[in-house]
């Protein structure tokens, strides 16, 4: 009985101690595994940050590269082009200011070029003003603008003309100027007073059509009544054909200035060149 009890106690240490050595065998498999997978968490993470962080640099050096086309360089203006441009504006200014000058009101309603009483006559307005016969003046001052305005209808030819035989000896400096009249202005100092003998008849006819002159004379003839004036016989025709014509390059001068603003506006590729900038 007692050997027995022996042999019993002896396996069940044996088994015991093969319980534990199964135990201790399977812990550290345990803790290799954990450190296993956490070696591969780390080793699949490192390497999508690079990937992100290597595209984000190649988006950046896409977006900063950028071509710059390269600006077209203009011819230098040639003295013919410029000669060319010029004439072709003062020919444009001198059509429109025609027109303009020729329709109704086109004197009488403009305050710049309008035409006001003789200034030698002033003292005949100012004084039937006073006798009540200011009305004579009134009608008087329109009938001298509406004579202009009939002129005006007339004058192209004789404008172009002008034009055209304009001699620009420094065609470049003046298209190339800032003044914005330059052209116009050489006109007017070449040509204004052969302009105004041309244009005196045509004046002097308007002037008689719109009854301009007859108003006239009777102011005079009113004034050298009163008694203690001294008689006065101002000329008129002249008068009229100078204001007549300076109106006209008045206008003249302000589509000039149009022009060199704006010559894309024009329609002409000659305009563009000589004026464009």
């Amino acid at each position: 009985m007692t050997l027995f009890r022996t042999l019993a106690l002896g396996l069940t240490l044996t088994l015991a101690a093969g319980h534990l050595a199964v135990a201790q065998t399977r812990t550290p498999a345990k803790k290799t595994t954990s450190t296993a997978k956490k070696t591969t968490t780390v080793k699949k993470t490192a390497p999508v940050e690079k990937a992100t962080t290597a595209t984000k640099t190649t988006t950046t050096k896409t977006t900063t590269t950028v071509a710059t086309p390269a600006a077209p360089v203009k011819a230098p203006l040639t003295a013919d082009e410029a000669t060319g441009g010029l004439r072709e504006a003062l020919s444009q200014g001198v059509t429109r200011a025609v027109a303009q000058a020729g329709e109704a009101d086109g004197f009488n309603g403009n305050a710049d070029i309008r035409i006001p009483f003789p200034p030698e006559a002033e003292l005949i307005a100012v004084t039937l003003r006073k006798v009540r016969a200011g009305a004579l003046v009134d009608n008087f001052e329109v009938a001298l603008n509406r004579a202009a305005e009939t002129a005006s209808a007339q004058a192209k030819p004789i404008f172009l003309n002008a034009v055209q035989s304009l001699s620009l000896q420094d065609a470049l400096s003046l298209a190339t100027s800032k003044e914005s009249d330059a052209a116009t202005t050489l006109l007017y100092e070449k040509t204004a007073a052969d302009l105004r003998t041309a244009f005196q008849p045509t004046v002097q006819q308007s002037l008689e059509k719109t009854g301009a002159i007859k108003l006239y004379a009777e102011m005079v003839a009113r004034y050298n009544k009163i008694p203690l004036v001294t008689p006065l016989n101002p000329q008129l025709v002249p008068y009229a054909t100078e204001k007549t014509v300076d109106g006209l390059f008045a206008l003249i001068a302000a589509e000039e200035g149009r022009i060199r603003q704006n010559p894309a506006a024009q329609g002409s590729a000659l305009l563009k060149r000589v004026f464009g900038k």
